[in-house]
């Protein structure tokens, strides 16, 4: 039977995250309310220093407390996503971090919020998982830490998930421990059309093979393998591959590859110092003229005008 005192649960926002990663993990929470009749979960939405927060969509939230003041939590959930690696680099932040971790029972990451708990300490000896564009390059930041390609992690009282979809499988995960199966069914059908499409979207609304296939195409990004190894170790024929690619993405499987390097390229940019034949050579294109044609063929712009961008936003957000 459900406890009648409610789960507190304080998302703690930072700069730059994503609209509907928060929606996905809030929304269910409302409709598990209101479908139960009871208030199972009471949540509040927090920052750092309780100013306002801004999306990576532009759209500004008002916090309702700053972190110091929210009191203890049952859970709380960091949400961060472009700017987490600098806001990562800051001590004070980390200080925050690990200030409002000693009130809250368990602690969850989504998108990127695994990484700021991360380099906050608190992700040490534990499985976790963050964007799955971002996969590698935590593991290689946190060796401290088990890097999982997975939907959602649940690693004792540290939870994670890396993208909209998956924070809402996280979510239904906790409903369903608060409240039972058939409670989270019903949360899960108001947002999903059916269950075979959820279990579709939690791999990433993808087939078996083509998401073994784009997890290699991950894993090898700064040395990218060729088409062929890449099939083969998806266990189709390259022919295959490529109408895999096609039916289910709509490009073809090199058009793909290239397409999550030059995704990569453009996280480093925004988000790092790194020249540009750094950022080459860790996208695995052979110079920066290569990496820079490519760049503005995909973007319309050149890297580092990318760049620049990607600062100006960063210093249009509020303080």
């Amino acid at each position: 039977m459900a406890s009648e005192i409610p789960l507190r649960i304080t998302f703690l926002l930072f700069d730059g995250f994503s609209n509907m990663v928060l929606a996905n993990a809030v929304e269910p929470l409302r409709a598990a309310c209101n479908l139960s009749g009871r208030g199972l979960f009471r949540w509040r939405i927090a920052t750092l220093d309780g100013a306002s927060v801004r999306s990576s969509s532009g759209l500004v939230l008002t916090a309702e407390t700053p972190a110091a003041a929210a009191g203890p939590a049952d859970m709380l959930v960091l949400v961060a996503g472009y700017g987490a690696r600098e806001q990562a680099a800051d001590p004070q932040v980390r200080r925050l971090v690990r200030a409002a971790a000693r009130r809250a029972v368990s602690v969850v990451g989504l998108d990127m919020g695994a990484w700021i708990l991360a380099a906050a300490g608190l992700m040490n000896g534990r499985r976790a998982t963050v964007h799955w564009q971002e996969l590698d390059a935590f593991a290689e930041e946190f060796l401290e830490v088990e890097a999982v390609a997975r939907s959602h992690v649940i690693d004792r009282d540290r939870m994670s998930a890396g993208s909209a979809t998956s924070a809402m499988s996280l979510i239904l995960e906790v409903i369903r421990g608060a409240a039972g199966d058939a409670l989270a069914y019903d949360v899960s059908t108001l947002f999903v059309y059916d269950s075979a499409e959820a279990r579709r979207a939690e791999s990433g609304a993808l087939s078996p093979l083509l998401g073994r296939a784009v997890r290699e195409m991950l894993k090898h990004i700064e040395e990218p393998l060729p088409l062929g190894a890449i099939a083969e170790r998806a266990g189709v024929a390259p022919r295959t591959l490529d109408r895999m690619f096609s039916r289910e993405l709509g490009v073809s499987a090199g058009s793909y590859y290239r397409s999550l390097r030059l995704g990569q390229a453009q996280t480093l940019a925004a988000e790092t110092s790194l020249p540009v034949h750094a950022i080459a050579a860790r996208t695995g294109f052979s110079s920066a003229a290569t990496l820079s044609r490519a760049f503005r063929g995909q973007f319309g712009l050149t890297l580092t005008a990318s760049r620049r961008r990607a600062r100006a936003a960063a210093r249009r957000q509020p303080a």
